[in-house]
Order: structure tokens, then C-alpha cells, then sequence
């Protein structure tokens, strides 16, 4: 008979299910022997519901965004890429603070990880609210104008040159993330929570790459016009 795979399993297997594990409160380090279900009933969460959203990380692509209006793309970003970070950074700080507290000692470098990474989230916290608050509504109000707004297209140019150096900023903190795990490669003696830092910083650097370009490269052209690209300088 077939053995029920173990938490520890689960996350070896698929290390972005750790995510799924951590927002149940399903120990998969210390507790990793345990079976998905034998580890829901003692927490009381239904292991059908966990099971489903562990089955949604393998979901397929995201949906075609390239022919967005302004106003789609917008709302489509903060659905996707604000809520994931939204959802994410606190997770990844007290993973990095955990790892940071257990391995730190025969991975120094592991410092400057958790010290980068507080850095990159102070810097995304208020660019996001920035976006939400001003600069998204700002684009909404040009996008549905039929007459002029009371917005007009010319004052969004500023706001956008702030978000590029500020995309640029967070990009160069993911390239030090980058350097200062080796490629996010967890070493030898990693742990479960280790490697799922790892995985989920990698996945940090992903969306966000794709979350500048769809900002830099699709939504600001089309917000400025032909020929206004969001230039820094």
C-alpha cells in the first residue's frame, strides 16, 4: 500500500507549497512527518481545501494581458502582482528572520540576505501605495475621459519617471538577493525552511520582473503617448 506523502514531502517535492502549508499554519519543518491530513485535522483546516490550493500552483498561464486598456492593465496589475506581493513580503520576512536565526551562524552570508531582502520590502511598501493611491487613479481618470480630465496627460509624466528609478532601485536589490545566494541555490545542509526561502525569493525576483515590464515596457508608453517613453533622466 502506498504511503501518504509527508508535509516535509509535499514541500521537498514542490517548494512553493510551503507557501500554501504556511497560510494554514502547517508546521512542514519541525512537524514534516506528518501527513497533510493527519497535520489538518490536528490544526482543524478541511485537507480537501489545502489539497485545491496546491493544485492551483500548477494552474497554467496567466491570461493574455498584452492587449489591455490602460484601465484593464492597471487593475489587472494590482489583482496579480500588488496582491501577491501584498500577500507575500510579511511571509518572507519572518521566513528570513527564522533561517537567519537558525543557520545564520554557519551561513554569515545569510546576514546580508534577510538585511537586503527588509531593504527591497521597504522600498515596495510605499511604491505600491503610491501606484494604488495616486498614479493608478490618475490613469484610470485619462483612460476614461471622453473630454479632458480634470488629470492632465502631462502631469502623469513626472509620477512615471518616479516609478522607473524606483523600479530600477528594486531591481538592483534583487540582482545583490541574486548574488548573495548563489542563484537562490540553498546549500548542503538546508532544511525545509531554508530551501523554501530560497524558492520564494526566487519567485520574488520572477514576478517582479515581469510586474517592471509590464509597467515600464506596456502601461507607461501607452499612458504617455508615442514617443514619451518613461525615461529616468
Amino acid at each position: 500500500m502506498q504511503t501518504e506523502p509527508t508535509l516535509a514531502d509535499l514541500v521537498t517535492a514542490a517548494p512553493a507549497t510551503a507557501r500554501v502549508l504556511e497560510r494554514h499554519h502547517l508546521d512542514y519543518c519541525c512537524g514534516g512527518g506528518q501527513s497533510l491530513r493527519t497535520a489538518c485535522a490536528e490544526a482543524g483546516v478541511d485537507p480537501d481545501s489545502v489539497l485545491a490550493e496546491i493544485d492551483a500552483l500548477a494552474a497554467g498561464p496567466e491570461a493574455d494581458w498584452t492587449s489591455l486598456s490602460p484601465t484593464e492593465l492597471v487593475d489587472h496589475i494590482e489583482s496579480t502582482h500588488h496582491a501577491y506581493l501584498h500577500e507575500e513580503m510579511g511571509r518572507l520576512s519572518a521566513l528570513a528572520a527564522k533561517v537567519l536565526a537558525v543557520h545564520g551562524g554557519r551561513h554569515p552570508e545569510l546576514v546580508g540576505v534577510a538585511e537586503t531582502y527588509a531593504a527591497l520590502r521597504a522600498d515596495l511598501e510605499p511604491h505600491l501605495a503610491k501606484e494604488e493611491r495616486v498614479l493608478f487613479p490618475m490613469i484610470r481618470e485619462l483612460d476614461a475621459a471622453a473630454t479632458p480630465p480634470s488629470v492632465p496627460r502631462a502631469s502623469v509624466a513626472d509620477p512615471i519617471r518616479v516609478m522607473v528609478r524606483e523600479h530600477d532601485r528594486a531591481g538592483e536589490l534583487l540582482a545583490r538577493l541574486r548574488a548573495l545566494t548563489n542563484g537562490f541555490a540553498p546549500p548542503a545542509d538546508a532544511c525545509a525552511s531554508y530551501r523554501a526561502l530560497y524558492v520564494a525569493l526566487e519567485e520574488l525576483e520572477a514576478d517582479t520582473h515581469l510586474h517592471v515590464h509590464k509597467e515600464n515596457n506596456v502601461l507607461f508608453p501607452a499612458v504617455l503617448g508615442p514617443g514619451e517613453g518613461p525615461a529616468t533622466s
